[in-house]
């Protein structure tokens, strides 16, 4: 097949608009419309620092390198890659090469924390998780020392590699538990709250396919080792519905994020800002401890019975 813009052999073909496009307009399609999505999402200036969570998977290698090329030593914004270490022996030891060697090729700053700082690792929990998910404790740890990392650099924002079918699953997810708050603090953030790195999310509208062929048609090293935990994630059981949707309507995904794009000012102004305190381990929460501490005592208590 040929490509309909310029006639050069065509990579793909996108279903929900019925384009075939060549590596260079394929890659130009996609940069276009995450510049479009980080221009709507964020305002950065001059010396400002901005933080990205990469684990070294497709999605966020794709993110930090987009990312980078927006932003940079060009426009004087300091873009700085987090990579979170959770302690999954095989698994994450060579995505951490990975995005360190991107970071070292590409001048920007690489930061890692591990759960080894909260005393714990995902290969130890995982076996004790029981009726809770081991991505219950995994999502809650990372998101923790992302934040803290995230306040430690200064960064103004942190931009996660949440990509359309992520999208699309949190919000089928929520709207089938029926947890509609939670809807209304799906990111992008445009509140910003008190001991809260505001993400964004440009790879909002791009679907998990295309960031993988961005990757492959770009040279763009990543790691695509799968977590050996992943098989118990609640998510799985959405994915498959969007996935199915998908085929069947293409562009169901789209309708999904735009749906929820439009209900969102009413979810916001339904939903206020809470009242945020410091947790005694610094993380802001409601309560009087915050998640994160309450999975950690559970976490500690389960590892000092064994």
């Amino acid at each position: 097949m040929k490509c309909d813009h310029c006639g050069a052999e065509a990579v793909t073909f996108i279903r929900y608009n019925g384009m075939h496009l060549c590596a260079e307009d394929f890659s130009r399609f996609v940069e276009k419309r995450v510049k479009r999505e980080i221009r709507k999402q964020i305002k950065v200036y001059p010396g400002e620092q901005i933080a990205v969570a990469v684990s070294g998977g497709k999605d966020s290698m794709v993110l930090l390198k987009l990312i980078s090329d927006v932003f940079g030593e060009r426009n004087r914004v300091g873009v700085h890659a987090i990579t979170i270490d959770e302690g999954i022996e095989g698994y994450r030891p060579p995505s951490v090469d990975i995005v360190r060697r991107f970071c070292e090729k590409n001048d920007i700053q690489f930061h890692l924390r591990s759960f080894k700082e909260l005393g714990v690792t995902m290969d130890s929990i995982a076996p004790l998780s029981r009726d809770s998910s081991p991505c219950t404790y995994c999502g809650v740890f990372r998101r923790r020392l992302m934040n803290d990392e995230a306040r430690l650099i200064g960064a103004k924002y942190l931009a996660t590699g949440h990509n359309l079918d992520d999208m699309a699953q949190s919000i089928m997810m929520n709207f089938v538990r029926g947890d509609v708050e939670r809807l209304a603090r799906l990111g992008p953030h445009e509140r910003v709250q008190p001991g809260l790195i505001p993400r964004f999310l440009p790879l909002r509208l791009i679907p998990e396919k295309e960031t993988l062929l961005y990757a492959i048609v770009n040279g763009i090293e990543f790691w695509d080792g799968e977590c050996p935990y992943w098989t118990e994630a609640l998510r799985n059981q959405y994915r498959s519905i969007v996935d199915e949707l998908e085929d069947r309507s293409p562009g169901s995904r789209h309708s999904i994020v735009s749906s929820y794009d439009t209900l969102r000012p009413m979810l916001y102004k339904e939903y206020t800002t809470s009242n945020l305190h410091l947790c005694k381990c610094g993380e802001p929460t409601v309560g009087k401890r915050c998640k994160s501490c309450d999975l950690l005592a559970d976490a500690q208590k389960k590892l000092s019975n064994l």
